[in-house]
């Protein structure tokens, strides 16, 4: 009789990958986390209880059959559980990488709640892909028939990529616009290297160049081509632009040299990364070497700085958050790798303004925390009379994105938004007040995760090929 490969989580331990001491981590921007030795993904994948209600899968945005690639894993049949992952995951070694699994699957696993530690879900997904693209079971895209029917998609981030990976491969004619040099949006530009390596991303867009999609690259809508124009050239649109505009802060001294945004921060960074010519990384602007570098915001962006900073060879590392540990929005894994990497997170502290033309001080007002607001967070109350200045020579703004004022941009008037400033569209089919025009991810959402994006992105190319299918049977009779 085969011994059971599951439900081993009584006697086999959590244990994720091997992760790279500090010290050599901070030196690069190579990912931090290892890749598992294939009995040691078999064993952990092994830890799976199997669940009846599968928690995990019911709270990943892509109900990934979780449970099922887990047990094919646990058995040694790596192509098949590839090929389950696969099925509801465009991007799945992108999702393994960068998921906040801690706040999705892992943080709902029934083991976990019960005291075991969670299955590493998010270690083995990246496993499986990974393995997949060395042993050449990730397949070309190769629709089986072209259709005449065309898509223009504006954006080249996640959302805009899994809808053009489901419609190229339905057989569609796919364009993609994209403001930047290369495409992959955030995850190229935006998400540093120790967490999401650029040759990751880059496999994946080759392949959809491969597929036949067209990239027009260096090309801002509503600038070097209207909004009309692609509306008028394609039969659908789907929109998928993310937020790219920067909150900001309203405070004495805001504008003084040395205050950056955290876009421009991280983008110059992943540029050098790239090799590119970076005059604001080589003249110093946005470039942390040897300077005492203070973030503001408690996100995941915020992490990514502080990170960048560190291995950027700042002399001082220094995260103001407006509340406490238990209430910051960010993963508290990499908050966790950023202390191990020698940031100080300073807790319950929000910027009151900053010192010097050429900024040299952050004026920080300490913060308790009162009363829940109407979303049931304790609201922040400044503790009066505890302010002091914190120096810097370099202070990075991580406060969140917001929607750029796209109907204004392109001179469309009849794109309906919110009062948020995102694109209103159909909840589960993504589709505009404008026909055959779709919108996905942050620009729907707001500032979102990537899984959510990829979400968006797959289901309105669903919405896409249902509505030809439609359409086609009416033809036909």
């Amino acid at each position: 009789m085969a011994k059971q490969p599951m439900l081993k989580f009584v006697t086999v331990e959590k244990e994720m990958p091997e992760k790279r001491p500090p010290i050599l981590r901070k030196s690069d921007f190579h990912e931090i986390y290892g890749e598992y030795a294939r009995e040691k993904a078999a064993e952990q994948a092994g830890r799976c209880s199997q669940c009846g209600v599968p928690y995990c899968q019911s709270h990943c945005p892509l109900h990934n059959n979780i449970p099922d690639w887990l047990k094919l894993t646990a058995e040694g049949r790596l192509q098949e559980a590839y090929q389950i992952s696969q099925a509801t995951n465009t991007f799945p070694e992108i999702c393994g990488r960068i998921c906040p699994q801690d706040r999705l699957c892992e943080g709902n696993c029934v083991i976990e709640q019960s005291g075991h530690g969670t299955v590493t879900i998010g270690s083995v997904e990246k496993y499986i892909t990974d393995t997949a693209w060395e042993e050449g079971w990730v397949q070309p895209i190769a629709p089986s028939v072209e259709r005449p029917e065309s898509v223009g998609i504006i954006g080249a981030g996640p959302g805009g990529l899994a809808a053009a990976d489901m419609l190229r491969r339905a057989g569609l004619q796919v364009t993609v616009y994209d403001r930047y040099d290369r495409a992959g949006g955030l995850m190229t530009y935006g998400i540093p290297g120790f967490k999401l390596e650029k040759d990751v991303v880059m496999r994946r867009i080759d392949q959809l160049e491969a597929a036949g999609i067209e990239f027009v690259l260096n090309c801002n809508v509503g600038e070097d081509v209207s909004f009309d124009a692609i509306r008028g050239k394609h039969d659908f649109v789907v929109i998928a632009t993310g937020v790219y505009k920067s909150r900001d802060l309203n405070a004495p001294g805001v504008g003084a040299t040395g205050i950056v945004r955290a876009i421009d921060y991280l983008t110059a960074s992943n540029r050098k990364s790239f090799g590119d010519e970076v005059p604001e990384f080589d003249s110093g602007e946005l470039n942390a070497h040897g300077k005492r570098i203070v973030v503001i915001g408690g996100g995941d962006t915020a992490m990514d700085c502080v990170r960048t900073a560190v291995r950027q060879g700042a002399t001082s590392v220094k995260c103001l958050y407006r509340r406490d540990r238990a209430n910051m929005p960010g993963s508290q894994r990499e908050v966790a790798n950023a202390e191990e990497e020698g940031v100080e997170f300073v807790w319950l502290s929000a910027p009151k303004g900053f010192t010097g033309d050429v900024v040299d001080g952050v004026m920080v007002q300490k913060m308790r925390l009162g009363q829940p607001d109407q979303t049931g967070r304790q609201s922040p109350e400044v503790i009066e009379g505890a302010d002091y200045v914190e120096g810097a020579d370099m202070v990075i703004k991580a406060l969140g994105f917001e929607p750029e004022d796209l109907p204004t941009l392109w001179g469309c008037p009849e794109l309906e938004v919110t009062r948020w400033g995102t694109i209103k569209a159909n909840f589960r089919t993504h589709e505009t007040q404008i026909p055959n025009v779709y919108a996905v991810g942050d620009i729907v959402r707001g500032a979102s995760l990537v899984v959510w994006a990829i979400r968006d992105g797959r289901e309105a190319a669903e919405a896409i090929l249902e509505k030809l299918a439609v359409s086609g049977a009416v033809a036909a009779e």
